[in-house]
């Protein structure tokens, strides 16, 4: 299942509109993973299946979506990427955390847990 791209148009309805709001308010309704990742960038490839797999096996209790941060630029700014892979955790409620590299899955699973509180059983 490939995972969705967004837009700054479908960030502000799937994420976080950030025109209509200063402080953090998440549109989604499950927790969502955001890589901000870039077609040239080899880390980024690494962990592209990684994500492809836990989205199948977390189902629909997480999104996780990416963001080109070549096409995307201005999503890029506001979150201040610098490096990339930065990977961008967004609990249901509460603040989103952002993790830089490309982590192994298992580092994954443990953030899907402990920051977004979402386990497979």
């Amino acid at each position: 299942m490939a995972l969705e791209h967004l837009t700054k148009e479908s960030f502000k309805e799937k994420v976080f509109n950030f025109e209509l709001n200063k402080e953090w308010k998440f549109e989604g309704t499950v927790p969502a993973i955001i890589d901000f990742y870039a077609d040239w960038c080899g880390p980024c490839k690494m962990i592209a299946p990684i994500l492809e797999d836990l989205q199948n096996e977390y189902g629909d209790k997480l999104n996780i979506y990416k963001v080109n941060t070549e096409e995307q630029q201005e999503l890029a700014g506001m979150f201040g990427i610098q490096s990339i892979p930065s990977i961008l955790f967004v609990p249901a409620e509460g603040q989103p955390q952002m993790a830089l590299g490309a982590l192994p899955k298992e580092t994954f699973k443990s953030a899907i847990s402990d920051v977004l509180k979402v386990s497979i059983n």
